[in-house]
């Protein structure tokens, strides 16, 4: 049976061999009941397990919303219904769910929005009563409503970022031009903050009637005794009248539509989708097997034909979307953007084969397979019984119905794939959509065999330069990274700037290339060059194909040994650094940063910005630039990492000759500077022109060497997501702030930890004492268990995901070898994180926010009053 939902990616499955039987099904077990006020009970009894799950459907979706099409009403509603209800608190109903051993959740479609506990069995009654009150009792408190309204603006932040959604609602939008499934779900940002707690009240109590909901439970439960719960609880409940919805059919396309958009992503995703009917057609069945053939893993057409023998595309995807009303027969693919139309005559190609030939007797036996196994593979659980018999009462109102479409699943025979191919798939009921990358990507070639990735291998060359090399076939590409011991930290109040300068000068001209030639030689390789420099370090950072590495290499070298500083393009980057500066003083946030570094770090390089100041950087010169390159990059105060598709013997005899000039040198920063004790309390404090105040509470943290440095990683990863003490008492629960977080910056030595949030002005005092307090909490007790373990879940994953790119790897690994902790350090990371302790915890948390003085700074919109910057408490 169709899926309810357009799939953004179908996983690969390899389906059993054909036994050449039909499966037969036999008919549902499941009972219902229908009580007098509408309200339907469907019950599937099955004690093999002790565990249930329980769900109401509501009939009502984004497409019911009327008037307010686009606000998002059901998709609040799902938000708010376990908010409390007349008899149960806010948070009650989770605790209560909780302590059954359960788990409760909700969604919302275009066309329903269901709500679920999955449960041990004998929690089933409690279950059936906590969710019969949330949905006709209700209370939707004010102040949980405005606390859910920024939860939702997030959500729509989150999918406006994410470019599936976004390329999803763009296909949808633009095949349908009347019906509301051209419409989000979760609607629309303009419409959406024009709704009030009151318009979501009335839209609650006229669609969550009895007889416009349904309960399906399953599992080892007793369906005459949940009939009796129902039918009592429900008894002072009465049906109510429907207001009817109006939902515009969409009319016959007479014409290809096409839309493509520009996005913030790096990869094309197209998409092609015709219209084809609703769920209970005949034709259904030929569409869902079709799907399969066309796109169901990685033996199906389009896979093999444009993955594989063409390598035209990184992923490619088939589906049928076929809701209550008139669905989309889909195709997307991801692809490198210059390879949109490719692709597109390719998929053509592939659909006249069929339209020509048919399909083959083992293709469809082998689609027909896939999807009665799937189909099977999601009755194993009780929720997924439960969902299939919800989906068949609400489509179809027959119970059998999965059993009806696997059965006429089996009977669909060839010629009836080819017969809906010449039905549907003709360019007058085309759209084709894609979004694609605002800027070009490197060319790269496609469909290669994966790899294992190599171990890192580590060479000296005679100049001292530490070079490390991991080979890594999954693509074409090569990242390296030249990085040297230099940054903030070597800087002074009169230089203060010089390594960010110096950075973005590096590739302004060598002896034997211009700037120009630099950019036009990297780009026409279709690669990309970079320098920044940061608290400790500086580092150029070079992406390059596989085939142009020796070029890359030539030219990074010369880069990192003979920049010549040209006095303009100096003079072009100082105004371009100083107008960062001003932009910096546009934002309180960069401003408060900069005000607690200099309070908490007074005389020490961590106390300066790593722009600089107007003053410092106005007074930079060439000839200081010249120094600063000659002193820091140099062999034995650096490390060159290159990761990618090479070999580590290559990239060592490439590397001796393209480094050969590059002086020995010494070592910087063996030695770091120290800051001075920070003995007392200070507070600091700035005034604004703008409407916010930011308030940063700063601590003397720890250097990267410490022992105790994964402890209070933790720490700053607990105390900066969602789910934080700060984050729900500070900001959910008392709404004192807009954000609120934690910052960890650990360097060769002692560096700042910073507690931080944004707030109104008036709430500023009050903020500061709860914030304050919390802190103090902290300092006292450490984290709990759950937010601890919670907090190495967060910080392992977000490693993870860093170092799936070779160019993070390689930069990681650079400046661990570099800085002295060792270039195979990674590997310890892991063990280190889980085995922090809560005791470890609690003991670096007392040292640090208990027992040593602490740094405020303040930038808020007021006058500045004389003698007020700096102040003791």
């Amino acid at each position: 049976m169709s899926a309810i939902s357009i799939p953004l990616s179908l996983e690969a499955k390899t389906p059993p061999e054909p036994s050449g039987s039909a499966v037969v099904f036999p008919d549902s077990t499941a009972r219902h009941w229908t009580l007098p006020n509408g309200l339907t009970l469907i019950v599937q009894e099955d004690h093999s397990a002790p565990v249930a799950s329980v769900q109401v459907w509501c009939e009502t979706g984004s497409i019911h919303e009327g008037k307010w099409l686009g606000a998002g009403l059901s998709h609040i509603l799902e938000h708010m219904l376990f908010k409390g209800t007349e008899g149960r608190a806010p948070n009650a109903i989770a605790q209560e769910v909780q302590a059954l051993g359960g788990y409760i959740n909700a969604y919302t479609t275009f066309d329903r929005t269901v709500y679920y506990i999955d449960l041990p069995s004998a929690g089933v009654s409690k279950a059936v009563d906590i969710l019969a009150d949330a949905m006709m009792n209700s209370t939707l408190p004010e102040e949980e409503y405005v606390k859910e309204q920024e939860v939702i603006r997030r959500e729509f932040a989150m999918g406006e970022d994410d470019p599936g959604r976004v390329s999803s609602r763009l296909q949808l939008s633009t095949a349908f031009q009347a019906h509301p499934y051209r419409v989000p779900v979760i609607g629309y940002l303009d419409v959406y903050n024009q709704l009030t707690r009151d318009d979501v009240m009335a839209y609650y109590k006229a669609r969550y009637v009895p007889n416009n909901l349904f309960f399906v439970v399953t599992g080892a439960v007793d369906g005459e005794a949940l009939h009796k719960q129902l039918e009592e609880y429900f008894a002072k409940y009465p049906r109510r009248a429907l207001d009817p919805v109006y939902i515009s059919k969409e009319p016959k396309q007479l014409g290809r539509r096409e839309e493509h958009r520009e996005f913030p992503t790096k990869l094309t995703r197209l998409s092609l989708g015709w219209h084809i009917p609703e769920l209970t057609h005949p034709d259904v069945p030929a569409l869902d097997l079709l799907s399969v053939v066309l796109g169901g893993g990685r033996s199906s057409r389009l896979y093999l034909k444009l993955r594989e023998e063409l390598g035209l595309v990184h992923s490619v995807n088939a589906w049928a979307y076929t809701p209550g009303d008139a669905g989309v027969f889909g195709i997307t693919a991801t692809l490198d953007p210059e390879r949109r139309e490719a692709v597109e005559r390719a998929v053509m190609e592939v659909l006249d084969a069929v339209r020509r030939d048919g399909v083959t007797d083992a293709e469809l036996a082998k689609a027909q397979r896939q999807t009665l196994s799937s189909q099977l593979n999601g009755l194993t659980t009780a929720k997924g019984r439960a969902a299939d018999l919800g989906m068949n009462w609400m489509a179809t109102r027959n119970l059998n119905f999965t059993r009806d479409y696997l059965n006429a699943v089996q009977a669909v025979k060839p010629e009836d794939l080819q017969r809906v191919v010449a039905r549907y798939f003709t360019d007058d009921n085309l759209t084709v959509t894609s979004l694609n990358p605002t800027g070009s990507l490197p060319k790269a070639e496609s469909g290669a065999k994966e790899e294992a990735v190599a171990e890192i291998q580590k060479f000296t060359l005679s100049n001292g330069l530490r070079l490390l090399v991991r080979e890594d076939r999954r693509l074409p590409l090569v990242s390296a990274v030249a990085t040297f011991k230099a940054g903030v930290l070597t800087e002074s109040e009169a230089t203060s700037g010089l390594t960010r300068l110096a950075a973005q000068t590096l590739l302004k001209g060598t002896k034997q290339r211009s700037a120009a030639q630099i950019a036009e030689e990297i780009e026409t390789l279709g690669g990309g060059i970079g320098a920044e420099g940061g608290q400790n370090s500086i580092g150029v950072k070079l992406s390059v194909m596989k085939p142009d590495l020796a070029k890359g290499l030539e030219i990074l070298a010369d880069v990192v040994i003979h920049p010549t500083f040209p006095e303009a393009a100096v003079e072009r980057e100082r105004a371009v650094q100083l107008a960062a500066i001003k932009a910096e003083e546009d934002q309180p946030t960069a401003v408060a940063g900069a005000l607690l570094r200099r309070t908490l770090f007074p005389g020490h390089p961590y106390g300066l910005k790593a722009s600089g100041t107007e003053t410092s950087v106005k007074g930079l010169t060439r000839e200081q630039l010249e120094r600063f390159h000659e002193e820091y990059l140099v062999g034995a105060n650096g490390v060159l990492a290159v990761f990618g598709d090479v070999k580590a013997e290559e990239v060592r005899a490439l590397v001796e000759q393209q480094f050969a000039a590059l002086p020995k040198g010494k070592a910087a920063l063996t030695e770091p500077p120290k800051a001075a004790a920070f003995t007392e309390k200070v507070e600091a404090v700035e005034p604004s022109e703008k409407q916010q105040a930011i308030l940063m509470i700063g601590y003397r943290g720890g250097d990267i060497f410490a022992k105790d440095r994964y402890a209070l990683d933790l720490i700053d990863t607990a105390s900066s997501d969602l789910g934080s003490r700060f984050f729900i008492r500070i900001r959910e629960q008392m709404g004192l702030a807009y954000f609120v977080g934690s910052r960890n910056m650990p360097g060769l030595t002692t560096g700042p930890f910073t507690f931080y949030l944004g707030t109104d002005p008036a709430k500023l005092e009050k903020v500061k004492t709860e914030f304050l307090d919390e802190i103090g909490k902290l300092a006292r007790e450490g984290l709990t268990a759950e937010e601890l373990e919670r907090a190495k879940a967060k910080l392992l994953g977000q490693m993870a995901l860093r170092d799936q790119s070779s160019e993070a790897m390689a930069h990681v690994v650079a400046l661990d070898e570099l800085y002295g902790l060792g270039y195979d350090h990674y590997r310890t990371v892991e063990q280190a994180v889980k085995a922090v302790t809560l005791e470890e915890v609690r003991a670096v948390a007392q040292r640090l926010f208990r027992d040593q003085p602490f740094a405020v700074a303040i930038v808020r919109p007021e006058a500045k009053a004389a003698g007020e910057d700096r102040k003791r408490p």
